[in-house]
Formats: C-alpha cells, sequence, structure tokens
C-alpha cells in the first residue's frame, strides 16, 4: 500500500466519543454487525465467549465469569466450568493467573470462612488487563498483516508487561515524503538482459558490480551501492537482480523485550547469511527538520532518525510515527544486520533506499538488530542515526548486553 494511504487509522483504534457498551447495545437493538466492536452474525443472537474475568468454587462447583463478545461488561455472567466449550480460553485464563502469582509470590486464592474460594481482586483484574491487551494486540497485528504489502507474515506477542499496540504509529511500506519533498518513483530507462545475471545490466551502467550472487544473497562489502533493476527493465519478476523490491520474505515477530528496551523483532524462520532481511522506511523530511525533532525525541528517549547521506546530507528518514516493522528493530553494538544503499526506479543520490542484509546466519527465534551508528558505508558514525545537537549532547545507555558493547548509543 502506498504511503498515502496509510494516514487513516485501522477502525479497531478510531477514538469515538460513544462508549463501546452503549454502541454494542445500540447493534443488537437494529440487528446490526459491526466487527470492529465484536458483533458478528454468529454471536448477533447468540453467546460467545471473549475471555474469562474472575473464578470461584462454591459448594464444590467451578464457576467463571464470562465476557460475552459483543455483549457490555455488565452482562457478564457465572458460569459452570461444564457448560464452557472454549479449551484454550481457559488454558490462557490459567497461565495468566499463574503468572500473576509467580511475579508476586505471595498470591494465593482466598477462602472465606462459608466455604466459597474466590480468586483475590487484584488477581482478577490482571486477568482482566492481559485477556484486553491479548485481544488488542491479535487487532494490531491482523492490522499490520492487512497493511503489508510483502509476503512473509507479521506476528506480535507481549509475555513481559502489560503494555499495548502503539497508539501513535502508522504502518506504510515505502517511504512518505513530507510536504515539499517529491519523490521520484518512475525510472526513465531500463535494461534490455536476456539473463541480467550475465548481461551489462543496470548495477553496470551505474559503475558498480551487480550485488547478489545465484544464492540471492549479497557479495558486495558495505558502502557498495545496490542498482537494482526497476519497472523500465524488461527482464521479468525472476530476475536475479530484483531483491530488496520484492520485499521482506521472512516471517517476523515483534515482541516485548524482557530486558527493558521495549518491542524487538525476532525471526520466526532461519535466516541465511548475506540475505536481505527488510528495508528500513519512514517520512522522508529535511536535515534542518530532522535537528529539530531530533531535540523533541531527546526528551522521549527515543532514535529513530537515519540520515540519508550517501552522497549528501539533505534529506533524513523518520520512523518515529510512520515506517514498517524496522520499527521496532533494536540497536546492537554486535548486530546480526547490515545497512546497504539501495537503488531502483528512484535514483536520486540523496535518496537511496535502506535495506537492511544479514551478516551472518540468523536461527529462528533471534532477535533482530542492526548498529544504529553503522552508516551505509560502514563506517562507525556517531551521527548516522540522528545528528542533532541535543543527541550529541545527551548519552543514551546502550542496552544490547553485547560483549563488545560500547555503553552508549551515541
Amino acid at each position: 500500500m502506498a504511503a498515502a494511504g496509510a494516514e487513516t487509522r485501522g477502525a479497531w483504534c478510531v477514538p469515538c466519543l460513544v462508549s463501546l457498551d452503549t454502541l454494542q447495545e445500540l447493534c443488537r437493538k437494529e440487528k446490526l454487525t459491526c466487527k470492529s466492536i465484536g458483533i458478528t452474525k454468529r454471536n448477533l443472537n447468540n453467546y460467545e465467549v471473549e475471555y474469562l474475568c474472575d473464578y470461584k468454587v462454591v459448594k464444590d462447583m467451578e464457576y467463571y465469569l464470562v465476557k460475552w463478545k459483543g455483549w457490555p461488561d455488565s452482562t457478564s455472567t457465572w458460569e459452570p466450568l461444564q457448560n464452557l466449550k472454549c479449551p484454550l480460553l481457559l488454558q490462557q485464563f490459567s497461565n495468566d493467573k499463574h503468572n500473576y502469582l509467580s511475579q508476586v509470590k505471595k498470591g494465593k486464592a482466598i477462602i472465606p470462612k462459608d466455604n466459597n474460594k474466590t480468586l483475590k481482586p487484584a488477581v482478577a483484574e490482571y486477568i482482566v488487563k492481559k485477556a484486553k491487551q491479548r485481544i488488542a494486540l491479535q487487532r494490531w497485528q491482523d492490522e499490520l498483516n492487512r497493511r503489508k504489502n510483502h509476503k512473509g507474515m507479521i506476528l506480535v506477542e507481549n509475555t513481559v508487561d502489560l503494555e499495548g499496540p502503539p497508539s501513535d504509529f502508522y504502518y506504510i511500506n515505502e517511504y512518505k515524503p513530507a510536504p515539499g519533498i517529491s519523490l521520484v518513483n518512475e525510472a526513465t530507462c531500463g535494461c534490455s538482459c536476456t539473463d541480467c545475471f550475465f548481461d551489462k545490466c543496470c548495477p553496470a551502467e551505474a559503475g558498480v558490480l551487480l550485488a547478489y550472487n545465484k544464492n540471492q544473497q549479497i557479495k558486495i562489502p558495505p558502502g557498495t551501492p545496490i542498482y537494482e533493476c526497476n519497472s523500465r527493465c524488461q527482464c521479468g519478476p525472476d530476475c536475479p537482480n530484483r531483491i530488496v523490491q520484492k520485499g521482506t520474505q521472512y516471517s517476523l515477530c515483534i515482541f516485548r523485550t524482557s530486558n527493558g528496551r521495549g518491542w524487538g523483532v525476532k525471526t520466526l524462520v532461519k535466516i541465511k547469511r548475506m540475505s536481505f532481511v527488510m528495508e528500513y522506511v519512514g517520512e522522508v523530511i529535511t536535515s534542518e527538520e530532522a535537528e529539530r525533532r531530533g531535540q523533541l525525541y531527546d526528551n522521549k528517549g527515543i532514535t529513530y532518525l537515519f540520515d540519508l547521506d550517501y552522497e549528501s546530507d539533505e534529506f533524513t528518514v523518520d520512523a518515529a510515527r510512520y515506517g514498517n516493522v524496522s520499527h521496532f528493530v533494536n540497536h546492537s553494538c554486535d548486530p546480526n544486520l547490515q545497512v546497504f544503499n539501495v537503488f531502483i526506479d528512484n535514483l536520486d543520490t540523496r535518496l537511496p533506499r535502506i535495506a537492511l542484509f544479514s551478516t551472518r546466519t540468523i536461527n529462528a527465534g533471534e532477535e533482530l538488530t542492526f548498529d544504529y551508528q553503522m552508516k551505509g558505508s560502514g563506517d562507525i558514525s556517531s551521527d548516522s542515526i540522528d545528528l542533532s545537537p541535543a543527541k550529541k549532547r545527551v548519552r543514551t545507555v546502550c542496552k544490547c548486553g553485547a560483549v563488545t558493547c560500547r555503553g552508549y548509543l551515541n
């Protein structure tokens, strides 16, 4: 989807002045379905368990407080265990209870004198918050996968805390130019090769080597630009010089880190060394605007500014509000991703696309990282991400945990 189409939020996160309970009641009264608030044909006239809120035992009979999907909280009812046909929700309830009790190390079920067993209010409150968080993250995951234009799937998980989806982040697939900046996305000429791997192709015309080998792995050193075949080329989609433009081929997971680094990204499949993983996209702004924003981001302790300084220093990519999966990739002083400058349809050397390639084999479940100070040339520079004077004055502690950790991000 083009960047311009990313300005509208998904229906699930649009602010509304009417409460959710009121909307659900109105829809049911008028016999209307509305997926965004949980009312579907399946549960319009029936009851479907959305999540479990509480637990008690009465006369040796187990009961769960059920939140019904598409119905207000006020309609939640206690139901005997034998009537519930939702094993996954029951397991989630049990896991959430166990996790909470493990965290506090002192939570136990209250046993009143009348021999009824109930959960402490704090435990039930936590379970409800986790259930609501799980629903919100699932909706966000669905939204991300609807917006992406690449093969790989995007999963979301948080087993660490109660943090939900970011409230002011919009998924885009390509650069979004700020007002006043023009991105020319149509090439004026292309190759007429019968075999781009052997013929004189786009890289040769640009005076550089073909970036890839026959296994679609990058073979050029960092700092060398990548020139891929473009929309004017006569070669087809299977051309060996069309790698970055095909998008992410791997399924990735946005996950909550357990060491205080917020969200991170891990791969769900094995990635071979020197393989293309993802692009770094965001809003393209001027360097002057980047300095202004950098000072604002300083106060929040975030860094999403990436200088497009392949040949000049006129533009910067800001992925704070608009971006893709790369928005959530953390820094490491010993990264497994390397930055390369890429030119496809836009050959303006001031506006290269930023591609991240694996530096080694990355196993399934391993977190993806790149060096925030690594420039496309492969050099370490304190101004490769965020050139704001404020960022140079304020030292940001690095939490990557690598043996070679430099201690600070800047």
